[in-house]
């Protein structure tokens, strides 16, 4: 009887869709690829925050405004 540990041994021994080159020049284009996508998904998030810092100025001052306008009126 296989136990479980011997099952997921031959299993990822053999997995035919894992890809591994000897010549190690292939991972480069790979890496350069990663790279650019990291770098844009750092960019993007950092213009996110950003813009949500501006928006939450524009809602803070809006608010503020509305409050004064309300004690305005009860006066």
């Amino acid at each position: 009887m296989f136990s479980l540990f011997s099952i997921l041994k031959s299993f990822v021994l053999n997995m035919p869709f894992l890809y591994f080159p000897e010549d190690k020049t292939e991972y480069i284009p790979a890496a350069i690829s990663m790279s650019i996508f990291i770098f844009a998904c750092i960019l993007t998030f950092v213009l996110i925050k950003k813009i949500s810092k501006k928006q939450e100025a524009k809602t803070k001052h809006l608010e503020e405004q509305i409050k004064n306008e309300k004690q305005d009126k009860h006066l």
